[in-house]
């Protein structure tokens, strides 16, 4: 393997991992594009060094060995992603199984294997954007989560709200999720499904971030 074939796979990682990383991060999840990146990126890694350890002279050893150990070993990274909140809803699992997912492409760009990690990961942006277009759909209810930079103005973010919010909605105040200090999260419940950017909501003044639960 020469220095050319190391560069073409690792930016191969690279570039996988910020396609399926700005995904996640438009909706607001917990890994990003840099997790995705370096998670990626780090699988391709190892593949390429069991396959130099492998090819040294006089050296011989299994070049699948140390990557189905990045198989395995990133579900203690998948496991802190998955939350229960307080009324028992299980989040997270997407995010975890992305992440994991992520690595076996990286593991198969480290062996050279191209055609088979463009198809996987079309297929994975396909099944996250399209599912999620989906469900969404199917949901009778929309909740929203959005953080407030000023507890003084709740009000007038919620007069903002209404304006921008062509439905009716109810919403609850708690503390932030962020635990920033000076800040207060609140959910919006909507009544029914509606078309409409939630990315929208972030221009209002004062409002910190804004995700679909």
């Amino acid at each position: 393997m020469n220095i050319v074939e190391v560069l073409l796979r690792s930016l191969a990682a690279v570039v996988i991992g910020t396609l399926i990383g700005s995904e996640r991060m438009r909706h607001g999840r917990a890994a990003g594009m840099r997790t995705h990146i370096l998670v990626c990126l780090g699988s391709c890694m190892t593949s390429m060094t069991s396959m130099y350890v492998a090819n040294m002279q006089g050296i011989s050893g299994d070049v699948f060995r140390i990557p189905a150990q990045v198989v395995s070993g990133i579900g203690f990274l998948g496991a802190g992603m998955i939350i229960l909140k307080n009324n028992n809803v299980i989040t997270g699992l997407t995010t975890a199984a992305g992440v994991w997912a992520t690595a076996t492409i990286g593991v198969a760009l480290g062996y050279g294997f191209y055609i088979g990690a463009v198809i996987v990961t079309l297929l994975f942006l396909g099944t996250i954007i399209l599912f999620a277009k989906f469900e969404r759909k199917r949901k009778s209810a929309e909740v929203i989560y959005i953080e407030i930079d000023d507890l003084y103005k709740v009000n007038a973010v919620l007069s903002r709200l209404r304006e921008v919010i062509p439905e009716s909605f109810t919403y609850q105040i708690f503390a932030p999720k962020s635990e920033k200090n000076g800040n207060i999260g609140m959910n919006i419940v909507i009544d029914k499904r509606i078309d409409f950017e939630i990315s929208s909501l972030c221009n209002i003044e004062n409002v910190a971030y804004a995700i679909e639960e």
